[in-house]
This record gives C-alpha cells, structure tokens and sequence, in this order.
C-alpha cells in the first residue's frame, strides 16, 4: 500500500488487483485530488480492508473509495459489502468493464452503490472528475460525522474491559485498545495518573481520562445523544432493535415528534450479527451492523431523536399523556409509547460459568472478540439461527468450531440455508445431544466439562472461547404491574387479551384493544418482547411499522 504523506486530509481508497491499473488510478486521484486529500492505493480486498481498519482506529474519515469489480478471492461487491462497516458514510464506486453493467446495477441495491465507472475512463477530466467531484460534495453535507477515535486500557480477560470494547463497537465508535501490561498501555495510564488498579480506562478522542466509567459517561463523552431535548413527545420508543427502529422511522416519517431511548446499543440481537441471509432485499445476505446503521441514519434523517445508554425503569399513565421513568429520576413523557425492548439470552447454568462470563465466556456475538479467536478452537452452545450465524463468521479465522445442541439435530430450530452452509464448513462440527457441564479456568476460561444428554458421559475439552445462545428472556420486569404479560414476562397485546371477548382487566375504553396494544392503551408493543411473536427480523420490523399506524389511528380518537 502506498498513500500521500498528509494524514490530516480525508482520505480517497482505491483499490484494484491490477498493479499498472491501480497505479493510474491513483496517479489520475492524486493529479486532481492530492492537495486537499489523501490518497491510498491497495492491491487486493484484504488489503484494502486492513488499510481501512488503521485508519478508522486513528479517527481518519474516508469520503470516496474506488473499487474494482474482478478481483481475485474477493470481488469488487464483496469488498464494498465489508468496508461499509467500517466506513458507512464513505460514498462507494465500483470500477467495471462493459461486460460487468449488470453487475453493478445489481450492487446499486447489495451495498447501495453510488456509482459505477466503466473502465478505461480516458479524458479523466470528463469521465472521472466530475463523478468525484459530486460524490465529495454530497459526502461534505452528509449527516454522518464520524466520531474521534477512543483509546481502552484495561486487562485481556476482564469482563467490564470487554463490555466497554463491545459498547463501543456496537455504537460504531473508532477505539484502540490497549492491554494494561504493555509499553503503551502502560505510558497512558501514567499519563492518566493511574496505577493500573482500576480498570478500564477510556481516553476520549479530546483526551479526557475515564476511570472506570459507566456506558452512559462513555456516551456523554463521546458525541452519542444521552439527554432528550424536550420533556414531552408524540411517541416515544423503548428499544434500538429491529422493531424499536422501525417504530421510529414510520413515527418520524410520518410526522410524529419521535423519541427512541435504548440501553445499550442500536440493533438489539439482530444488530450482533454477522450475517442475515433470509431478509428480504438483500439476496446476498447483510451483517447485523450495517442494517442496523442504515435503520440509524434512516430514523435520524426524518427527524427522529435517538437515546442511548439510558435504562428506563418505570411506565406511568398520568390521564392522556404517559410518562417513561429513567434510572436516574429523570422523565420524558408522549401521547403514546411503543414497547420494543427485545429480549436476552438466557444465562447458562452451569458451576463456573458465572464467573468467567466476559472472560472467555460470551452471550451473544460479542463480534469484538472474533479476531482474538483467530486459531483457536471455538464453542458455541444454542441450535438457533444466531449460533448459526456466529458459527459461520468465526469459522472464517477459527481452528475449529464446535456447536453443542441439546437436541437431536439443528432442523427444529435453524434455517434450512444456515444449516446447508454448516454442513458444507470443513472445520465446523455439529455435536449433537450434547451440554455444557461446567467450565474451567482461573482469570480466564480454560477448560468445558461436556456432557452427552443420553449417555451421561462426561468429556473435558481444552477451550478458551464460549459462545451462548439460548432462549430468549423478555427485558420486562420493570413493567410489573403496569402491563399484561405472559407467566414467562412476554407482553400481551390485542386479540391474545381477549380470549373470551372481554377487554383486560382495568381497560375503560368502549372499544377492545388494538392488535399491538398492550392493556394500557396508547402503550403498544412490537417485536420479540410480545407474546407469541415470529422472533424474525423482518416481522420485528414490520411490527414496529404497523404500532405506528395504530398509534395513529390512538391518537385519532382520544
């Protein structure tokens, strides 16, 4: 790779297999381009996408990158496809042939493509330039203002050093992590005047040293929107996932003032993972993290507030209006509420488990660790498409990777298509009938007990990675008392209220609830915290749509 020497200038990427072919590209940038930006050449997809990795951890912006169609091991569409993960607001060019039209049109709506240049493009100046010249014009409006880059200090197997790690990523915040017992790690906590003792610690991108710090000090300190901007709102939903996403840009789209409040991170489950191959619109498959930025910015462009790192506690009906309680005695309150909380794996039971959870021990993607499985031999508990699909995206650098299913097969719980591609995984191993027993392991997570469910027989196994997912638990338990649920904490909504045609208990309308209305009306649940719902993203999405349409039709006649 070679690049111009400034690293302030926003960076344009090329990248194209060719030598002599992405020389004159890169000489035809830099001859336009090179005052004013930074231009960086690389030989292969890999390339490219390590180059763009340094330079997301050094708080670089990419406005442009060029990318040729036929390449070997990763084509032009497959590359685009993983660099909007780490740049997504980096306009996109695909560089064809005359024969590769198709091609191209078909990736404006894979990696929603800006434009494709069919080579060779001789007069620059009337083929190149101006392509260019629009594709910075409308990067600089855009509403997608990269944050600076963090640095983590904290210790490699501590739970809370790798929930901040995670938070971070999930909120697609650029961060360098530092081990504590390394030269750098070590220099940055004298600069901070800490002794290593309490851990981590979060340098923000204007130097401020967080010791120790909550998820909602981290969002304070690094751009993302902790404080609403007003005390009162048409609607207001609770959850970042799927459903709460969708809720959210049917809401502001439609002209509700619209706040979304989230605990964690935008994207919920679905946000985790590494590929979803069965929703509709992406034939070729989409990660978690990029959906979930699109929905992000979607929901952002119409108008809608997002909240993170806010827990909400309480749900109070204070005559028309309903009134949404934080964890730190503050409110907000709307005419309506949408319910979208989602749910969490459930934890494994088993002697050792407890205290190893984010030390080696994992629920959930936890995708920030998939590069420091790169070798090693991998665990995944739970036959669900999310194990699938976590078993397919770390078997890329993994040694092997083993699935533990309590049941007979995966058939009864895993897309026919997850299951084919396992199948067809040379270091992927399905073992069947099969539980965790108990873990192993002094600070980190060394050794599994297995044991088969048939025979009883136990098995202890080398391993430094688990990966859990099993069942699902509704995160309701602060709407005790407020809301109908089931015995298992799902939320009850419409028709499943009213079994025998009679309203809810304490419901005073004329009218029986709405479909996705709860027993408080003008509260409305969508996505996998209702009872009996599909647990499918694309239904999770078109709950959140339909909640508003029924808040609309609320608001109508109160």
């Amino acid at each position: 790779m070679t690049q111009a020497a400034s690293p302030a200038r926003t960076v344009i990427l090329t990248v194209d297999d060719d030598p002599g072919v992405s020389r004159a590209v890169a000489r035809d940038l830099r001859r336009r381009y090179g005052e004013s930006h930074r231009i960086v050449r690389a030989e292969s997809g890999d390339a490219a996408l390590d180059a763009l990795r340094e330079l997301k951890l050094r708080g670089d912006q990419v406005a442009v990158i060029l990318a040729d169609y036929r390449m070997p091991q990763m084509d032009g569409i497959e590359f685009l496809e993983q660099a909007i993960d780490v740049f997504p607001g980096a306009r996109r060019v695909l560089l064809t042939a005359y024969a590769d039209t198709n091609a191209a049109i078909d990736a404006i709506n894979v990696i929603d493509l800006d434009h494709y240049l069919l080579k060779p493009w001789d007069p620059p100046e009337e083929k190149l330039y101006p392509v260019v010249d629009d594709l910075l014009d409308a990067w600089r409006v855009s509403d997608y203002k990269p944050v600076g880059a963090c640095k983590v200090v904290g210790h490699r197997w501590s739970a809370r050093s790798s929930g901040v790690r995670e938070f971070l990523a999930r909120n697609q915040v650029p961060y360098r992590w530092y081990s504590s017992d390394t030269p750098e790690g070590e220099r940055l906590l004298k600069a901070a005047g800490q002794d290593g003792q309490r851990l981590p610690l979060v340098i923000t991108p204007t130097g401020t040293p967080l010791v120790e710090p909550d998820d909602q000090d981290i969002a304070a300190h690094v751009g993302l929107a902790t404080t609403p901007t007003s005390e009162f709102y048409d609607l207001v939903v609770i959850g970042g996932g799927p459903a709460g996403l969708g809720s959210a840009v049917y809401g502001a789209s439609e002209g509700l003032r619209t706040v979304l409040v989230e605990r964690s991170a935008t994207g919920g489950q679905a946000g985790q993972s590494s590929r979803i191959e069965n929703y509709l619109g992406f034939p070729d498959g989409v990660s978690g993290a990029q959906l979930t930025d699109r929905a992000r910015r979607q929901a952002a462009k119409f108008g809608a507030e997002i909240l993170t790192a806010r827990e909400v506690t309480g749900l109070e009906v204070t005559g028309a209006s309903r009134t949404i309680r934080f964890s730190d005695g503050s409110s907000i309150s709307a005419h309506a509420v949408i319910l979208a909380t989602g749910v969490s794996y459930r934890q494994l039971d088993a002697p050792g488990l407890a205290d190893l959870t984010g030390c080696g021990v994992f629920y959930g993607s936890a995708l920030t660790e998939a590069a420091a499985c790169q070798g090693h031999d991998v665990y995944i508990v739970g036959g669900a498409n999310s194990a699938g699909q976590a078993a397919m995206y770390l078997a890329r650098g993994a040694k092997s990777v083993t699935i533990l299913v309590r049941g007979s097969s995966l058939a009864a719980s895993m897309s026919h298509y997850l299951i084919e591609q396992i199948d067809n995984a040379p270091n992927i191993t399905v073992r069947p009938g099969t539980v965790v027993e108990s873990a192993h392991g002094s600070d980190h997570l060394e050794q599994l007990t297995l044991r088969d469910v048939d025979s009883g027989h136990t098995e202890l196994v080398d391993a430094q990675w688990l990966f859990v997912f099993i069942g699902a638990a509704p995160l309701t338990g602060w709407l005790d008392g407020t809301v109908l649920r089931d015995d298992r904490g799902f939320i009850m909504a419409g028709p499943d209220m009213t079994p025998d045609g009679q309203p809810p208990r304490g419901w005073e309308l004329d009218r029986p609830p709405y479909h996705l209305e709860t027993s408080v009306p003008g509260v409305f649940v969508a996505g996998d915290a209702r009872a009996e719902s599909a647990k499918r993203v694309a239904s999770a999405v078109g709950e959140g749509a339909m909640a508003v349409m029924l808040v609309h039709r609320y608001l109508e006649q109160s």
